[in-house]
């Protein structure tokens, strides 16, 4: 797998129209982006998704951003991972997550306990498979210490989301040289920050009412202002907002503080349209910046 570079988040990839989904898949192979990430929150279909996303392209990866643990059973994981592996060679990243207590109870109140150990005990259920997961083609979620600890030892990383590049600096000191660090940014190309604010204030706002990023962000210095109001100071550091050389300069901060590759998510006023002018306009400065 090539982790190098940058990659796309998209939700539209996930849950959009299956053939546009495949044939954006393709083209965006074809601007050089080496990783393709979709998220998980309703549980199995995304793997079917991957399938699709692994046929409609022949060399970049296809990553997970990520599997909800609480949404599959490692066994069944492991068996499709290997399905996928046999079919479309080793392209496919397996992203794990524990995901929010808020999202995870709201079916099942009380399900959502001992993150940590919960997912140690998913990683167990990969390694002890018929046909394993091997470390290496799996990364972790991790905002903390421990989930990082947890990743560096049990993984090929770590793959944060809603983060900072001064984050980005903290967790590579935390996972050390050697493990893959693969945070998301996400971004918006735009001309103001009143057009910047009316895209992405609702869409952080939701972020903000999940406690992990939240209290990741106070951790990382923000403080509870910050967070309740939506400064200017928490918007702009979260999402780069501006013309491609703009955006693509945050992007390059985050590989000057140690990550390996930087999945770009590109937010557009309707969140169900593919942002594939916008896909193309970041190809064509990405290599350049």
């Amino acid at each position: 797998m090539d982790l190098s570079g940058v990659g796309i988040w998209s939700s539209q990839l996930r849950y959009g129209d299956s053939a546009e989904s495949a044939e954006a898949a393709a083209e965006l192979e074809e601007l050089g982006f080496t990783a393709l990430w979709i998220p998980d929150v309703g549980g199995k279909p995304v793997l079917d998704r991957v399938d699709r996303l692994l046929a409609a392209t022949k060399r970049t990866t296809i990553a997970t951003g990520i599997l909800n643990l609480w949404m599959h059973s490692a066994a069944e994981v492991a068996a499709s991972y290997a399905a996928l592996t046999a079919a479309h060679g080793e392209r496919f990243l397996l992203g794990i997550g524990v995901s929010h207590a808020p999202l995870i109870d709201a079916a099942e109140p009380g399900r959502y306990r001992k993150p940590l150990a919960t997912t140690a005990s998913f990683l167990d259920g990969l390694d002890a498979a018929e046909q394993p997961v091997p470390a290496e083609n799996r990364v972790l979620a991790a905002l903390g210490p421990k989930m990082l600890a947890l990743a560096a030892s049990r993984t090929r990383g770590a793959h944060p989301y809603l983060t900072t590049p001064d984050h980005t600096a903290t967790a590579r000191e935390a996972l050390g040289e050697g493990p893959l660090l693969l945070p998301e940014q996400t971004v918006i190309l735009c001309e103001s920050a009143d057009e910047a604010r009316a895209i992405g204030t609702d869409w952080l706002r939701s972020y903000l009412a999940l406690p992990n990023y939240a209290n990741n962000l106070l951790r990382i210095g923000f403080s509870p202002d910050d967070l309740t109001q939506v400064s200017n100071r928490l918007f702009d550091a979260i999402i780069a907002w501006g013309d491609e050389q703009t955006v693509m300069r945050r992007v390059n901060e985050h590989h000057a503080a140690g990550a390996d590759h930087v999945c770009v998510q590109v937010l557009l006023a309707d969140p169900k349209t593919f942002p594939r002018q916008q896909w193309r306009r970041l190809a064509a400065v990405h290599n350049r910046v």
